[in-house]
């Protein structure tokens, strides 16, 4: 059904949805009869610690680690993440930030600073065919009313770039949150707003 082959990186720092929205890529994957592997790798996972999440989608996956060099999506979930596995994301890819600044104990006792204009540093480092998109998700999700949903916007963005028609990814928003129908329509209109956004 699906000829998508994508290498995609989640970053983000716990507590910020990048397992949920792993989770809900390999759904996708699976509607459109894809292979996916998902890896999770946890810094401190605890509210405040690195995550990295992994998703390979394909034909046939082996394994779903991504080497240096090879991601072609990075979501970075807040801004120095972006810093931090930028060297994953191959030349041509796509990175997307969220704007957001989360302050690691190590600014918050002072004893770094926070680096300024991450997304126009990115920019100047990157090639040509690299694309670095800055996007507000912090802003769009509380415009819906809860930041809970900073990880649907994203996969939002993201979603402008895969060419997978926008009702299976709301079938697979539905699906990853069947458990808590509440919550559906509320992340329906985070993709969307993410989608807009990140065009």
């Amino acid at each position: 059904m699906g000829n998508l082959e994508a290498s995609i990186v989640l970053a983000g720092v716990g507590g910020q949805g990048t397992l949920i929205a792993g989770k809900l890529l390999g759904i996708l994957a699976l509607k459109l009869g894809l292979d996916v592997k998902v890896s999770e790798v946890h810094g401190m996972s605890q509210r405040g610690g690195s995550v990295i999440t992994y998703v390979k989608i394909g034909e046939e996956v082996h394994s779903p680690i991504i080497e240096d060099g090879t991601a072609d999506y990075i979501l970075a979930f807040e801004q120095v993440e972006s810093v931090r596995w930028a060297s994953l994301l191959k030349d041509g890819g796509v990175m997307i930030i969220n704007n957001q600044q989360i302050e690691s104990l190590p600014v918050l006792m002072g004893q770094v600073e926070y680096p300024k204009n991450i997304a126009e540093s990115m920019r100047k480092a990157a090639s040509k065919e690299t694309k670095i998109v800055d996007l507000d998700a912090f802003d769009i999700a509380m415009e819906i009313g809860t930041s809970k949903v900073v990880n649907i916007v994203m996969l939002g963005a993201l979603s402008n770039y895969l060419g997978v028609d926008e009702n299976i990814w709301k079938e697979a928003i539905e699906e990853a949150f069947a458990a808590k129908p509440k919550t559906i329509p509320g992340n329906i209109k985070a993709f969307e707003k993410g989608r807009e956004a990140g065009a």
